[in-house]
């Protein structure tokens, strides 16, 4: 393992609720508290984001997992209650903070979602039983999820008087459509592995005791091509929906002539 990470970090990092383990190019990180379903508080977020910044760049491919029964439960509930979580900002007050306060909050919140597609690495999500909220939310800020036959996705905010504010709209949309999209998060209902394949939610559902060997053999095939090429077809995946035909056309043969030259020393 690599450890130039400090000990003081990983330690901090996995008393918020999470561990990184450094393996060559792949980089696993586990959602570690399953006695609490891995439900998630900003300190948390705050792990997961100095995580992201921590990587160091020969990372090519990061693997979210968590342990237990559960992916992730989603938002710890005591953020709602006036006693909030001991050392953070409760909901009900951050509501009475002014908008650049909250809108400053939601944004470092967001940090810890946002890494996990940037174009260096591809980032893939193994999930199991609930992915609720925020749960379902960061599964969807990766690039690839594969899931257990019991999994469970829900997104639960509307339910509860909010919106989905961690960066799940956009993937969720760009996955299933508008229309499935807005029902799902509208009604809060769940969404198995089958409906999950079906709609490009998942890319593949297994039996949950072949979860953890089914990610790491994905894993293993992203790291197989070489990085450049890799990179340079994300990017070329990641901006088609908003290129023309014709500009995706072009895009193709700047990508190519990079790719070419490089492979031949120039």
């Amino acid at each position: 393992m690599t450890t130039h990470i400090p000990d003081a970090d990983r330690t901090a990092w996995e008393q918020a609720g999470v561990r990184l383990d450094l393996d060559g190019e792949l980089a696993v990180v586990t959602l570690c508290d399953p006695k609490r379903r891995n439900a998630q508080t900003p300190a948390m977020w705050r792990a997961l984001a100095a995580i992201g910044r921590a990587l160091p760049g020969t990372v090519r491919v990061a693997l979210l997992q968590a342990e237990g029964s559960s992916f992730s439960a989603g938002l710890d509930r005591a953020m709602f209650t006036p006693e909030g979580i001991p050392g953070e900002t409760g909901f009900l007050q951050l509501a009475a903070s002014t908008d650049a306060e909250l809108d400053a909050a939601i944004a470092s919140y967001q940090e810890a979602f946002t890494w996990w597609r940037r174009p260096d690495l591809i980032s893939v999500a193994a999930v199991q039983g609930h992915a609720v909220g925020a749960g379902f939310q960061l599964a969807l800020a990766c690039d690839i999820r594969v899931v257990a036959e019991d999994v469970q996705f829900a997104m639960k905010e509307t339910s509860l008087g909010l919106v989905p504010d961690l960066t799940g709209t956009k993937p969720l949309t760009d996955l299933v459509g508008y229309a499935r999209a807005l029902e799902i998060c509208a009604t809060g209902r769940r969404v198995g592995a089958d409906e999950a394949v079906a709609t490009g939610l998942a890319n593949v559902a297994v039996p949950a005791d072949e979860l953890a060997a089914t990610a790491s053999d994905l894993a293993a095939a992203l790291l197989a091509a070489p990085r450049s090429a890799v990179i340079e077809t994300k990017a070329l995946l990641q901006g088609a929906a908003d290129r023309s035909y014709d500009q995706q056309r072009a895009a193709e043969r700047e990508a190519q002539a990079r790719r070419l030259r490089d492979l031949a020393g120039m």
